[in-house]
């Protein structure tokens, strides 16, 4: 069965059942309210009609902008007219890079063959590095068509051009000929190649057929993804060129290495033989998304995503991933391997009675290290996405407005909602953000951040005020813009400040929520300070105003911890890498020669930090969160 077929299950009468849902609830779509949900990331889009026809299957390095390309202006060319006409839904799956993209784009069209993919696409294969193995001075060159001749094929890249950059250092880094055979067998003497270093010249004997057989070992290896031992033999050239005063070379070998660290990203997309299904949960108080990833073959043949009914607001993950796995492989193909986000309660139970199925023995897993804890994070990433729009959709955003007006007893829908919180470090570099919500979910374009100067170190409610006070004052404050609900992240002294800036400032009409966390900061248990600060109110937490008030109050925790770590970093004199605890000298000095520098750093993947010598994954990805601000 197909990856992006629905589950048609029959409501139950048992309380304790989950009902499986795929679908959103049903309207009429909606391009600009959809376009807000979709981020600036690379994935794959499938365009639906009404039927639930797969339309188009495209890939993108920009999600956001390739498919808001769609609805910008009247397309062209009639067959896109036509196209987007019927376009009822739009899926979308997020990768970690755009050559994960593309291939997860290509399995999904020779699974789906949607008409337009049909009618739109030139029809050229996508570009391959072939290196021909069968032979005794095997060849690496360009490749694109039906992968019929023997040999050993890597991609594909997303661009032809991608594939000569490749080629290109390859030629520097193990000097394996690219050249045809034919001018292969009549060489009498070296060519040009060699005299510039990028050959050794087998043509003509003038390398061991060992030494040669290690160049193409290593120039496979690199292909693959084992490039941490090609990066470190540059890194000992980069250094000796360094002792020896050959400063243009060391450049040279440090550029290298980031080209190296660039282009030797790892496809998570395709992988062996794999038949695996990989299930991610994520979850939002009583709002619940499972991502199912089916691997088929050792490729992704794609995603979906369900979001159950729960009986029970309190359910636990294991219990829903428990009554998930028995209901959705009922009707349908069960692998040798599931790979789960949440190991199920019964898990015994449950593999015993899929081998039963099967007549095969069935594992669920949840892997702690390797390959398949890539897909398990791949799986999650889109379980988090589906779960965050499908809480963002119109129809759902207005009956949790509707809930939040009857439980704060409003006279009127809040339709400007506003989140003030502070984040600092022991009181260093403090930032206040204001995030701003209405009925079409986070307006961040109205967001603000705002740098807190000359107060006491620590004291939140004088960064309180001072946030406060430039947001509300006059000559910053826009009439029109007023909020009609002030959320504060914080309990009564917070809100005390915000009514006595809100009084000294004569705002009106404005009321002011606090959101104090609960016992040991866990969602669900959060204190609403109301009534001017001297009422509580505490929400069910499957309650649809308790989940709005918490996707704001989160969005502001995200939106300020963000700015303070930027304003921090830029502050400290010192290396941020000297900040990072479990990193010493010495770890520094290899991440540094590694990478040739902290941009390339910066720039790194989780898994690009993980190849240096002595960096766990554990650290790498506390340096990767450090740069990029989660």
């Amino acid at each position: 069965m197909s990856a992006s077929e629905p589950i048609h299950t029959a409501p139950t009468e048992q309380p304790s059942e989950l009902i499986l849902d795929s679908h959103a609830e049903a309207s009429v779509f909606d391009a600009n309210t959809f376009l807000k949900t979709v981020p600036h990331k690379p994935g794959v889009y499938r365009m639906l009609s009404a039927e639930g026809t797969i339309l188009y299957i495209g890939k993108a390095k920009d999600l956001r902008n390739r498919v808001s390309s769609y609805f910008r202006s009247n397309p062209a060319s009639a067959r896109i007219r036509a196209m987007v006409k019927q376009i009822q839904a739009i899926q979308i799956t997020l990768t970690n890079t755009e050559a994960e993209a593309l291939l997860l784009e290509s399995n999904l069209i020779k699974e789906h063959k949607p008409h337009y993919n049909i009618l739109l696409k030139d029809g050229k294969g996508y570009p391959y590095i072939h290196i021909s193995t069968h032979q005794t001075y095997p060849k690496i060159e360009f490749y694109r068509g039906a992968r019929k001749e023997a040999g050993q094929y890597f991609g594909p890249y997303p661009s032809v051009g991608a594939v000569r950059h490749t080629l290109n250092l390859m030629k520097k880094l193990f000097k394996v000929r690219q050249c045809e055979d034919s001018y292969f067998k009549n060489r009498s003497r070296p060519c040009l190649e060699y005299q510039i270093k990028r050959c050794t010249a087998p043509c003509v004997g003038l390398v061991a057929d060992s030494d040669y057989k290690l160049q193409v070992q290593q120039a496979i290896q690199f292909l693959q993804g084992r490039t941490h031992e090609v990066i470190d033999d540059l890194v000992q050239r980069m250094e000796q060129a360094a002792l020896q005063l050959h400063f243009e070379q060391a450049a040279e070998y440090r550029d290298l290495i980031e080209n190296l660290r660039h282009i030797s990203q790892q496809q998570y997309i395709s992988s062996g033989n794999s038949n695996v299904d990989v299930i991610a949960l994520a979850q939002q108080a009583s709002v619940v998304c499972v991502q199912v990833f089916m691997i088929r073959n050792g490729n992704n043949l794609g995603n979906h995503n369900f979001f159950p009914a729960l009986p029970d607001p309190e359910s636990s993950a294991t219990y829903i991933m428990s009554s998930f796995l028995a209901q959705y492989y009922l009707n349908h193909e069960v692998p040798p391997e599931i790979i789960v986000s949440q190991l199920p309660e019964d898990q015994d139970v449950l593999e015993d009675m899929l081998a039963l199925k099967q007549q095969r023995r069935i594992a669920i897993s949840r892997p702690q290290r390797g390959e398949r804890t890539k897909w398990l994070e791949l799986a999650q990433k889109n379980a988090q996405h589906a779960l965050q729009t499908k809480l963002s959709s119109q129809a759902g955003m207005q009956q949790r407005l509707s809930e939040l007006q009857q439980a704060l007893q409003l006279s009127a829908l809040p339709l400007r909602m506003e989140c003030f919180d502070i984040s600092h470090t022991q009181g260093e570099a403090t930032v206040a953000s204001c995030v701003v919500f209405d009925q079409e979910g986070a307006r961040k374009s109205d967001y603000r951040r705002y740098n807190i100067e000359g107060i006491q170190a620590g004291d939140d409610y004088a960064a309180m005020a001072q946030a406060l006070t430039r947001r509300f004052r006059p000559s910053t404050r826009d009439e029109g813009k007023l909020p009609s609900l002030l959320l504060i992240d914080g309990g009564k002294g917070q809100v005390t400040q915000a009514l006595n800036v809100l009084q000294a400032l004569q705002v009106q009409g404005v009321e002011v929520v606090g959101v104090a966390k609960g016992e040991g900061r866990k969602a669900g248990l959060e204190t609403l300070i109301i009534e001017n600060g001297q009422g509580r109110l505490n929400l069910p937490e499957h309650s649809g105003a308790l989940h709005l008030i918490q996707q704001i109050r989160d969005e502001a925790h995200r939106f300020a911890i963000t700015g303070h770590r930027a304003k921090r970093q830029k502050a400290r004199t010192q290396s941020v890498l000297e900040t990072i605890s479990g990193l010493g000298p010495k770890r520094r000095q290899q991440l540094l020669k590694h990478f040739g520098g902290i941009r390339a750093v910066e720039r790194a993947s989780v898994e690009e930090l993980a190849k240096v010598p002595s960096i766990s994954r554990d650290l790498a990805q506390k340096i990767y969160d450090i740069f990029n601000g989660e």
